[in-house]
């Protein structure tokens, strides 16, 4: 389904189905409003693929297919302003693929491009889903299982072509990795300074920006695997 914006009247009924949905998350935040959603069951005009040659992005079975060889970013087409909660699932697959490689559940948010802060899609073919080409970009990034499974990490890209990385943002133990073929739910915020990514209702970073990036765009990110994604939301918070 493609993504749709629901009205202030309809914030109340929207509150009440997150918590009748199962989302771990949904009550985590005394006030949310759905204002995005898909479910991939029609097709992906709400998405902007930049995906380097030899993969595939794709619905399938309705649910996000990437299968990916050289690197892929899939963008939210719209720009989202905080206080907000992105939730997703998501699953690597293992079934004996040439990219089935179990790792780099990734994704950027907040996104914009310096360069040019009102569109950050001007650039989108040459960046062409190559990793290095989004060094120059403004953001928060979570590569989670990376590096063949083997670290967790959690970046903020100041937009300078840096991407700084402290040492509590840097995980290596077995239960911040992937499993495959075990659906995770996930869920990212920009909840003004305060940042945070959650696995299966377990928060895995929860970092304070002294200078929160506000607003941008969303991006689910990989390289050299294969992903399933689906139920993707995306909540107001109260203020």
């Amino acid at each position: 389904m493609a993504p749709t914006m629901n009205s202030s009247s309809g914030t109340s009924a929207c509150l009440i189905l997150a918590l009748l949905c199962g989302s771990p998350f949904a009550g985590l935040s005394a006030e949310a409003a759905l204002i995005h959603h898909d479910h991939f069951d029609r097709d992906l005009s709400a998405w902007v693929v930049e995906q380097a040659p030899g993969g595939t992005t794709s619905i399938v079975e309705d649910q996000l297919d990437v299968d990916d060889a050289k690197g892929c970013t899939v963008w939210f087409r719209e720009k989202l302003t905080g206080p907000i909660r992105i939730e997703f699932d998501a699953t690597l697959i293992q079934q004996g693929g040439p990219n089935d490689r179990v790792s780099d559940l990734n994704c950027f948010w907040m996104a914009t491009d310096p360069a040019h802060p009102e569109d950050l899609f001007a650039n989108s073919k040459a960046r062409a889903g190559s990793f290095k080409n989004y060094d120059a970009l403004r953001l928060y990034y979570v590569g989670y299982g990376a590096n063949d499974n083997k670290t967790t990490r959690l970046r903020r890209y100041p937009g300078d072509g840096t991407k700084p990385l402290l040492p509590e943002h840097d995980l290596n133990t077995p239960e911040f990795m992937n499993v495959a073929n075990r659906t995770l739910k996930i869920q990212v915020v920009a909840d003004g300074s305060r940042i945070r990514f959650v696995r299966d209702g377990q928060t895995v970073f929860d970092f304070t920006d002294a200078a929160p990036f506000t607003s941008g765009w969303f991006g689910f990110r990989t390289v050299r695997s294969h992903l399933r994604l689906d139920n993707f939301r995306v909540y107001r918070l109260a203020r």
